[in-house]
């Protein structure tokens, strides 16, 4: 079984990373929260932590082997408790964990269904299992919640802009999903993936508390000299 792979990451689609190491292209599945940050990494050598898992095709009639990759091995220990709770597969959670998993893991200890519940594809009744399946297991990961805040840029190491706000740093509520819908909307206007990052970078540069995707979306073009 795979158990890491370290490469260059060449290129980020909105559910899978395309990771080179040596003459081999490895396409890995990540999180929704982790895509803002690969997008600024790109052509940067990462280390995935990854799982192994096969994929149903044609409803169950075939399968087809996936790699699931995460930034730490406490990010993949964390996948792989959320995954325990009835109802949600590996597909299923990584479309739902929009968000740095320490605050996941804080709002399952806290009781906090309704920012549960503001995660996609889960409801109220899968919020209140999670919790109560989850609850005395997401101590160490709660903890680490005001560490990622300030840990996670979606910056390489040493870029001027490494104190730009992000979904995992900013002071407001923006997201991972949010601005993932505000790259999604510049790219659909012409902007190439890595200019439209370019751009999120800039206007969360000059006004960090923005909670949007729209008003990302009217920062980003300002900052390119259009009137917003």
């Amino acid at each position: 079984m795979i158990n890491r792979i370290e490469g260059i990451l060449e290129s980020v689609e909105e559910t899978a990373a395309l990771v080179v190491v040596g003459e081999i292209a490895y396409e890995i599945a990540v999180p929704a929260a982790d895509i803002p940050e690969l997008y600024s990494r790109i052509g940067s050598r990462m280390t995935f932590h990854t799982l192994h898992y096969l994929e149903s095709q044609g409803q169950g009639s075939s399968f087809w082997p996936k790699l699931i990759g995460f930034q730490s091995s406490k990010d993949r220990a964390f996948f792989e408790l959320i995954t325990t709770v009835k109802g949600i597969g590996v597909r299923r959670a990584l479309r739902a964990l929009t968000i740095p998993f320490a605050r996941v893991a804080e709002a399952i200890v806290m009781k906090d269904l309704a920012l549960l519940m503001s995660l996609p594809e889960i409801g109220r009744k899968t919020a209140e299992t999670m919790v109560l399946e989850l609850r005395d297991k997401m101590d160490s990961y709660a903890k680490a919640a005001s560490t990622n805040a300030t840990s996670k840029s979606p910056t390489r190491k040493g870029d001027p802009k490494s104190a730009v706000a992000s979904p995992a740093n900013a002071t407001g509520a923006l997201n991972a999903s949010a601005m993932m819908d505000a790259m999604n909307v510049l790219v659909q206007l012409g902007e190439s993936r890595i200019d439209a990052r370019a751009l999120i970078d800039l206007a969360l540069e000059r006004e960090p508390d923005l909670t949007t995707a729209n008003t990302l979306v009217s920062a980003a073009l300002a900052s390119k000299g259009m009137t917003r």
